[in-house]
């Protein structure tokens, strides 16, 4: 069966991850204790990775989708000299250390994607293995497989409940992702108990139809039959696998093993006692680690050193015969987007009246020539988000050098698969959706927010402009909501030159995603528009006096409205200032300086106009300005009538605009 060693290490790991949670006194130590012999099978004897270097590019991925068991993956960390100390593991979900409750990418060295919310582990871990793919077909020629490995991910019974899971293997069995491969870490158990409770299918049969290889390990201690299936699985390049191992929760604690007890508490002092018994392991000391087991774990982690070192190696023979390519390569793994683009005139050049949806799809295709790793696509909406690259090819089970996904109506699991292309370095990835869908993807948004990953999403058919269909369909509340998100930041053009601007700033980003905000109904092209949009605000038209009667601000399809009320407010003696307002955040980045040139303070009367939710527009206002907004649902009609009667139009503007003026008089 195992060998001493073998042994030795999983007891390492399991002890290691029950110590760290009683310490804390919080924590799941039952995945770590049951899925140690496939973690540690996995990294010892099959993930490509080298410690020395985390970032390695062709290096091996694996996403700890059960994110909740994150005491196996630090344990993991600690032995195979990713930088983490006892010390880290012993400050276990404390404050400030490197050790959070559940694994956070860019905190912790070695950990590829945050994850936690269950599900979403898997779904990245489609789009890593997209990346991967695509990388593949780009750049790989006879003799030089630079882009050549593995995407694993560890998943529990709640990722497989979970209906993201499904929408991303689905979707992986499409495309045919052979080199992605999930350990299912089946134990039967959840929090409220045996798993019959609430889920009692066929998984296997389920990932079979989606056109997955599935293979099974009856005894989750079987680290032959673990390394045997893995190897299987790497063979069928035609497939995704699926590896079902069969475990007990909270393996090697006799008392807790196997119960729902195991899954989300401290076993107690008395049954960690037990169960380094049980596990013959050293019951005397804590935080133990075997000189044994430190001087394999360090032989392993060389032969990681050796691997890069080889790839190092081909990839210098490569550049000499590729020099092209090699430039390619590098300019794809650099962050951000080359200043000179936003000086391409052609970028900025529009006729006419459009919806800004058709602008964003225009400006898409042409950057599409200018950042060749652009990669993304709809959920099923391509036509109407205008979100499809002309000449760039369809990624498909054929051919992986498309630039083009076909998400399908899967909202949720697209924004995951972003996330992971991201994470994984090389490309730069966009998704597109009706606005309202947002709400389908916002865990996954939120997960892009928090890893600072600069995903772009494309959110069309803005507000009650979309009309007719109603206010299933129509956004209210969505603005506020993603606004309201750290790191996220919110871009509402108002024509096709702000479009191009909210592009290009989106493209700029490296700390974080970007929402395009655009409309379905046609928008004029706006005097003035262009590169000042890069403030994120800034005056569109001013008032003829220094200091301004009022300042009137808007975003998106409302900024013409307050344009035209400009004109009409003269003419009764007001003079105002206009404000885009395109993106809260931007702005926010700004100096103090620019921010009072644009708002200054002593301009108490302000009015605020947007086709959303009022919620939030008050830091900007103040209370003795007003807004315009809608707080509650749209209707179903043409978008003329809507916006006439909730209050939308030239006239209201006006008449709340001389209002507010009096009462600040």
């Amino acid at each position: 069966m195992n060998n001493k060693i073998d042994q030795l290490s999983i007891n390492t790991i399991r002890i290691l991850s029950a110590e760290a949670v009683e310490k804390a006194n919080s924590g799941h130590p039952g995945l770590p204790m049951g899925a140690a012999p496939m973690a540690y099978t996995l990294w010892s004897r099959v993930l490509r990775h080298n410690p020395a270097n985390p970032a390695w590019a062709d290096r091996d991925r694996f996403i700890l989708s059960a994110g909740h068991g994150s005491m196996l993956i630090y344990s993991l960390l600690h032995l195979f000299g990713y930088g983490l100390t006892m010390d880290d593991l012993k400050n276990f979900r404390q404050w400030g250390s490197r050790t959070p409750g559940h694994p956070e990418y860019g905190h912790t060295p070695g950990v590829e994607v945050t994850t936690g919310p269950l599900g979403q582990g898997i779904a990245n871990a489609v789009g890593m293995a997209i990346a991967e793919a695509h990388l593949a077909a780009k750049f790989n020629r006879p003799g030089y497989k630079i882009v050549d490995h593995y995407t694993y991910a560890l998943a529990g019974d709640g990722c497989m409940m979970e209906g993201i899971s499904g929408e991303a293997a689905s979707l992986a069995g499409t495309l045919g992702l052979g080199k992605l491969i999930v350990l299912y870490d089946s134990n039967n158990i959840t929090i409220e108990g045996s798993t019959d409770l609430a889920f009692t299918e066929d998984v296997g049969k389920r990932f079979e139809a989606y056109g997955w290889q599935v293979l099974h390990v009856e005894d989750g201690n079987d680290v032959e039959a673990i390394h045997a299936r893995l190897e299987e699985a790497k063979q069928d390049l035609d497939r995704p696998s699926l590896i079902i191992i069969k475990t007990q929760i909270g393996y090697g604690c006799p008392a807790k093993q196997g119960k729902a007890s195991a899954h989300g508490e401290p076993l107690g002092k008395e049954n960690l006692q037990c169960a380094k018994e049980f596990l013959n392991f050293n019951t005397e000391e804590s935080f133990f680690v075997p000189q044994e087991v430190r001087e394999h774990m360090k032989a392993l982690a060389e032969k990681g050193k050796k691997a890069e070192e080889e790839w190092n190696r081909l990839f210098d023979a490569y550049e000499r015969e590729y020099p092209d390519l090699a430039a390619q390569w590098r300019e794809w793994h650099t962050p951000g987007l080359k200043d000179c683009i936003a000086d391409n005139e052609e970028i900025w050049a529009f006729e006419g009246k459009t919806a800004t949806r058709n602008s964003s799809g225009e400006v898409l295709n042409r950057l599409a020539r200018y950042v060749p790793n652009l990669i993304g696509g709809s959920a099923d909406l391509a036509p109407s988000n205008k979100s499809y690259m002309k000449d760039r090819g369809d990624f498909a089970r054929s051919d992986h050098s498309g630039s083009n996904l076909h998400f399908g109506v899967r909202e949720h699991a697209m924004a995951a698969i972003a996330n992971g292309m991201a994470v994984h370095g090389g490309l730069k990835p966009y998704v597109a959706t009706f606005f309202v869908f947002s709400d389908y993807m916002k865990p996954s948004m939120r997960l892009s927010a928090l890893m600072k990953l600069p995903v772009i999403y494309v959110l069309t058919h803005d507000s009650i402009g979309v009309g007719e269909d109603g206010p299933t369909h129509q956004p209210i509340e969505h603005l506020a909501a993603l606004r309201s998100m750290p790191n996220f930041t919110v871009i509402r053009p108002a024509d096709s030159r702000e479009t191009a601007a909210a592009w290009l700033l989106a493209l700029s980003r490296t700390d974080g995603p970007t929402a395009l905000v655009l409309t379905r109904q046609n928008l004029p092209l706006l005097d003035g528009t262009g590169k000042a949009a890069f403030k994120g605000a800034y005056i569109l038209s001013d008032s003829e006096k220094e200091t301004p009667d009022i300042i009137l601000l808007a975003t998106g399809s409302e900024v013409q409205l307050i344009l035209q009320a400009k004109e009409q407010l003269k003419a009764q003696g007001i003079d105002a200032r206009v404000v885009s307002m395109p993106s809260w955040e931007i702005f926010e980045e700004q100096s103090e300086a620019y921010k009072e040139s644009v708002l200054p303070k002593d301009v108490k009367a302000r009015l605020a106009v947007e086709a959303g939710s009022s919620f939030g527009w008050h830091k900007y206002t103040g209370f003795d300005g007003d807004i315009i907004s809608i707080d509650c649902f749209g209707a179903s009609a043409p978008a003329e009538t809507l916006f006439k009667e909730f209050g939308l139009t030239v006239e209201n503007v006006v008449k709340k605009a001389v209002e507010v003026v009096n009462r600040n008089r």
